[in-house]
């Protein structure tokens, strides 16, 4: 087991190795010994990556699965939908918000916004209702049968904001047969992770299932400051799920409704923890102790509820999909990490240097998401086949953002603004497969969207004065030249054609050879005026990627590999200018940015009882256009060439041009082995251990020394005793075993403050499925 562990072999070397004997699997598998009929199998894999069941081997596009297993062992330690980072190639999710608003990346291609209207370029779907707002992404994963991510643009048959690809889940349906399950897991810091799920016939031809989940944490940091907040990091959480199930004569309906509820802590800001010049921690960091003078708080509340319909019209299929969701949410937080300032009474602050104070809010009192989605296919027995449809979107909701003088007003509000977005689209989409000969189908899709967005500010209160005192101010600016824009409502609207076009060969009955060029878009974005900044408004941007691919079977179906290359253009990416020395959030167009490099999926069953994984990924990201600059830090050292002035003086801009993604690692890697002993009876132990490798990362738009993230090695390992065929089991875990403290994201406009990872978590787990 040693061998396989990252810790001794390097990531880079292990995927290249991996990656040159590509080219022969083929025929290594040829030359293999033939199993012995009792051999441990790779069981077929089946997604809906084309929205219908097929083995993922024959499906043209990158996909990476994960299951119900690595799902359980992943989320054994009470983590949020980050878990799933780094656990499928090219995959990254990180947060701002800690556990309420996850940001995805696929291939480098994501959205840093923290703000509540921002939308990302990675669409999440959860069973078959897509989750727009980024508040509703972080529901909780449970009684989940697989997740499946899809890279590249997914324009065609998933719509707008799809252009970096779509992550699916897909809960456990109900069923006439009686099933379920129960897991109670127990760790550090008082940790509990609950869940369980239950379902069966109602009648001949209903069934039902119901899932809950409960998670909760202690505050594990000890804030030293005699602040309102005496600790952090703690959360309760819980969530549901109930479904219904009706199976009639050419006719089923799904009936899905679920809730969350959280409340905890927000992301824990912490001043100063980077030494100038490096991006190492400064000396002497503790992760256990912050000291601020800011409340910290984190409450959210969602409930949805959805309608899958089918009728089966004998050679067509017919579907209706109805969701709803809903979502109000407040996050309070410290964001410059410390206690007081020069100007304070006594002039004391700390750690490190606070210019100026910053403690904010942002929430969402009222939120309301429609879907509807009408869907017909065709099941003809000979060559061709299609499917096309309608989809109509209805979002409206509120965002209220708040400031707070944690210096002389004891933490009273002194800012307030709430904004209105309304987000209206429509689209009709079509695809079609041929079966050009016995070994080579064809594939083609379009999608045509029509997407309006509104936003006004209802209310304003800060330091310019109330609403029609900040227009008179905008409105001056603009005239003195000092602002584009003095308005505060902004309505695009976009009308875009998105395709594809694939091809699948079968290179013989275990291997597949396919490619893929497919189109993707994400709708216009808009971020309203404050105190530090004007309006801006980014247009919508469309991306174009390329990939190709080998899928295979070999070793008589004990191994399993697909790798692929790819290459994307995005035009117009739309990018956030985060904090900087003037503190402003403003959205960017750059010109285009391309991406470029490969993936690799591998499963095997080394020997009957050992089965290993290895996932692989290489993303070459960079921004082209010459003359976009965004503002530097406050404290940072920034490696980018300056704008200067008519006189040469800088000006505190940077050039950003030729520079990666942020959030965009360049390389990837996960590894897990699963190694079990039969001790007879239905029982059996196992070790089971999980590895992920990121290289180094960006956190903003321009190159830093100190807002550059190292690069990062989390390990778990699970030892469990299994009996009664499975449907007991005990297990000593451990996540983030090595206790690597990394910093993950950072705030530039105040000083050096970052966030950082989770810590090492050990516990015992029992289940029982029936």
């Amino acid at each position: 087991m040693s061998r396989l562990c990252p810790a001794a072999v390097r990531p880079q070397r292990l995927a290249f190795a991996i990656a040159a004997m590509l080219p022969f699997g083929t025929a290594f598998a040829q030359d293999a010994a033939p199993a012995t009929t009792d051999a441990a199998t790779l069981d077929t894999v089946q997604v809906t990556a084309q929205r219908k069941v097929e083995n993922i081997q024959d499906v043209p596009v990158s996909i990476s699965t994960i299951n119900g297993e690595q799902l359980g062992v992943l989320a054994s330690g009470g983590t949020d939908i980050r878990f799933l980072s780094g656990r499928v190639p090219s995959l990254n999710i990180e947060s701002s918000f800690g556990r309420a608003f996850p940001r995805f990346y696929i291939r480098g291609y994501g959205n840093t916004d923290f703000r509540l209207n921002t939308s990302q370029p990675v669409s999440l779907v959860y069973d078959d209702v897509v989750q727009e707002n980024p508040i509703l992404k972080g529901f909780p994963l449970f009684d989940l049968e697989q997740v499946e991510v899809l890279r590249g643009p997914q324009g065609s048959l998933f719509g707008r904001n799809s252009p970096a690809g779509v992550v699916k889940f897909e809960s456990v349906k109900p069923s006439q047969e009686t099933s379920g399950y129960g897991k109670v897991g127990y760790g550090t810091d008082d940790m509990w992770n609950v869940e369980g799920a239950i379902g069966g016939a109602l009648s001949p031809n209903w069934s039902a299932r119901a899932s809950v989940l409960f998670q909760r944490r202690d505050d594990s940091v000890k804030n030293t400051y005699p602040g309102p907040s005496d600790g952090y990091e703690g959360y309760d959480e819980s969530a549901g799920r109930v479904q219904f199930l009706y199976e009639g004569e050419g006719f089923q309906a799904l009936l899905n409704a679920h809730a969350r509820k959280l409340n905890g802590t927000a992301r824990l800001f912490r001043a100063n923890i980077i030494q100038p010049g490096t991006n190492n921690l400064v000396p002497g960091f503790d992760r256990d102790e912050v000291t601020q003078d800011g409340l910290n708080y984190s409450e959210l509340e969602s409930q949805g509820a959805s309608a899958r319909l089918s009728w089966d019209l004998g050679e067509y299929r017919l579907y209706s999909i109805t969701g709803y969701e809903s979502v109000e949410t407040m996050n309070r937080g410290d964001i410059d990490g410390g206690f007081g300032a020069p100007y304070a009474p006594g002039g004391q602050y700390g750690p490190g240097f606070i210019p100026f104070s910053s403690e904010t809010a942002d929430g969402i009192p009222k939120h309301a998401q429609w879907t509807q989605e009408f869907r017909i296919e065709s099941a003809y027995a000979g060559p061709w086949n299609w499917q096309a449809g309608l989809f109509y979107f209805d979002e409206d909701y509120r965002v209220e953002s708040f400031s707070y003088d944690s210096i002389f007003s004891n933490g009273a509000q002194s800012g307030y603004q709430r904004v209105r977005q309304i987000n209206d689209s429509w689209a009709a989409f079509g695809a079609a497969t041929w079966q050009a000969t016995d070994k080579l189908e064809l594939r083609g899709g379009l999608r045509y969207t029509v997407d309006k967005k509104e936003l006004s500010v209802e209310a304003y209160n800060g330091t310019k004065g109330d609403l029609a005192g900040l227009l008179a101010a905008q409105q001056a600016a603009y005239a003195a030249g000092d602002a584009a824009d003095p308005f505060l409502t902004a309505s695009p609207e976009d009308k875009k054609l998105s395709w594809d076009l694939s091809a699948v060969y079968k290179l013989n009955d275990d291997t597949n050879l396919f490619a893929r060029v497919a189109t993707g878009y994400r709708g216009s974005s808009i971020q309203s005026a404050g105190d530090f900044n004007n309006k801006t408004v980014a247009g919508p941007e469309t991306s174009t990627a390329f990939e190709a691919g080998i899928k295979a079977d070999f070793w008589d179906k004990r191994a399993r590999l697909s790798a692929n290359v790819f290459y994307y253009e995005v035009k117009d990416q739309q990018l956030t200018a985060v904090g900087g020395a003037n503190n402003s959030n403003i959205l960017l167009n750059a010109e285009k940015s391309t991406g470029q490099g490969f993936e690799l999926d591998f499963q095997a069953y080394v020997l009957d009882n050992l089965l290993l994984t290895l996932g692989s990924s290489y993303n070459d990201t960079e921004i082209k256009d010459p003359d976009l600059n965004v503002a530097g830090c406050f404290a940072c050292t920034i490696t980018d060439r300056p704008v200067r002035d008519v006189n040469g003086d800088p000006t505190g801009r940077y050039y950003i041009d030729g520079n990666r993604l942020p959030q965009a690692p360049e390389w990837a890697h996960n590894l897990t082995a699963r190694y079990s002993i039969g001790l007879g009876d239905g029982s059996e132990l196992y070790v089971y251990t999980d590895w992920a490798y990121r290289s180094e990362v960006n956190f903003f738009l321009y190159d830093s020394i100190e807002f550059t993230g190292k690069s990062s090695l989390e390990g778990g390992l699970r030892i469990g005793y299994g009996w009664d065929y499975g449907n007991y089991e005990v297990a000593l875990f451990g996540r983030n075993i090595t206790d690597q403290t990394r910093i993950v994201g950072g705030i530039d406009f105040n000083n050096l403050t970052g966030f950082i990872n989770e810590p090492r978590t050990v516990g015992v787990e029992f289940s029982a499925r029936f």
